[in-house]
């Protein structure tokens, strides 16, 4: 049994009439079963022109007029400007697809989002505020104990050093001190070190 399109009449006094539920509707209640996803068609009572585009036109220009507009003045001069010229046949799939494209970078979004985020944003600030716990704690364990080896370390350089020559002072290369050259002896300008 296949179904059709919900059909909603609209009367020359511009009231809608939802022939599904037997009833008046408003142009908000027309948004509605935008917003839910149904499939209807607006029909003129007497004529049963298709006026479906008219309406939801409608729908957009009072919601343009309410709050944030989503059409900008250059926008709206320049699909206005599409009529009447010779690409106005490829600008509505142009513009259908586009927002096809949109809608599916959308919906991919929310759902990296979704998944990076969980179910909540709490759960997101939790998870967040847990692990900058964690990143906190171990730079405050990292940074205690390179406090804590930095002094053990230094007697145990120095020890090695001072066994070599001695003195307590150790040399930048290691090993033994640099020899004396003689008195009569001419220097190479190479340090036998």
């Amino acid at each position: 049994m296949a179904t059709s399109n919900r059909i909603i009449k609209k009367y020359p006094n511009r009231r809608l009439y939802d022939t599904e539920i037997s009833s008046y509707i408003t142009l908000e209640e027309v948004r509605q079963l935008v917003l839910d996803g149904e499939i209807f068609e607006v029909r003129d009572a007497k004529t049963n022109d298709d006026l479906t585009r008219s309406v939801l036109l409608q729908i957009i220009a009072e919601h343009e007029q309410q709050g944030a507009p989503m059409f900008s003045v250059p926008l709206l001069t320049q699909i206005i400007r599409f009529y009447g010229d010779a690409l106005q046949g490829l600008m509505g799939p142009y513009l259908e697809r586009s927002m096809q494209v949109f809608l599916e970078q959308q919906q991919q979004f929310r759902k990296q989002l979704t998944s990076v985020v969980g179910q909540t944003p709490w759960t997101m600030f939790n998870e967040l505020t847990t692990r900058n716990m964690d990143l906190w704690q171990n730079l405050q364990r990292s940074l205690v104990e390179s406090a804590n080896a930095r002094p053990a370390a230094k007697p145990a350089a120095e020890a090695g050093t001072a066994a070599g020559n001695g003195s307590g002072t150790g040399h930048a290369h290691g090993g033994a001190p640099p020899r004396p050259v003689p008195a009569g002896a001419k220097s190479g300008g190479k340090s036998s070190r």
